[in-house]
């Protein structure tokens, strides 16, 4: 049979893996990658983020851009500015959007073009309060050019992956 001390270390150590999965808990739904037209260096990755407790969104990286940042868009003295943030924001079960003119991810130095139809890999960084970061990856879809939003799917309900 197992000794005490090994059930004890059993148990604390699954406690701590789960409790280190509720603090990474973010759920992604609706991930979408604008295209690109010939010659275009650089795109966004849209989504919306919603973390089961308060975190951030610290970083993301993709292996069809030499650059991945996290990007704000705002209109400042009727001026739309748009400015890399060093994380963004993530409330408790708050759903964040990133979207065309406002928070979102730019692939800047595309390696290739973006074509409509395919998939772009992305890894996103998320740090808990407590400062641990977790990754999740996702194959975001590549909608056109012109697409301003991800295609509604049945009755506004959320898809996408997690």
């Amino acid at each position: 049979m197992f000794s005490q001390s090994l059930v004890s270390r059993i148990a604390i150590t699954a406690a701590l893996l789960v409790a280190g999965a509720a603090h990474a808990q973010v759920t992604v739904q609706d991930a979408w990658v604008r295209a690109t037209v010939p010659q275009q260096k650089a795109t966004g990755a849209f989504m919306r983020l919603t973390a089961a407790q308060d975190a951030r969104l610290v970083s993301a990286n993709s292996p069809v851009a030499g650059v991945t940042e996290v990007h704000e868009m705002k209109l400042v003295d009727n001026v739309m500015k748009m400015r890399p943030l060093p994380a963004l924001d993530l409330p408790a079960g708050q759903a964040v959007e990133l979207k065309p003119g406002g928070y979102h991810i730019m692939l800047l130095d595309l390696k290739q073009p973006v074509a409509q139809g395919s998939t772009v890999p992305l890894t996103l960084v998320f740090e808990a309060k407590d400062g641990q970061r977790t990754t999740q990856e996702l194959q975001a879809p590549v909608r056109a050019v012109s697409a301003t939003a991800a295609p509604a799917m049945g009755h506004g309900k959320p898809h996408g992956g997690h």
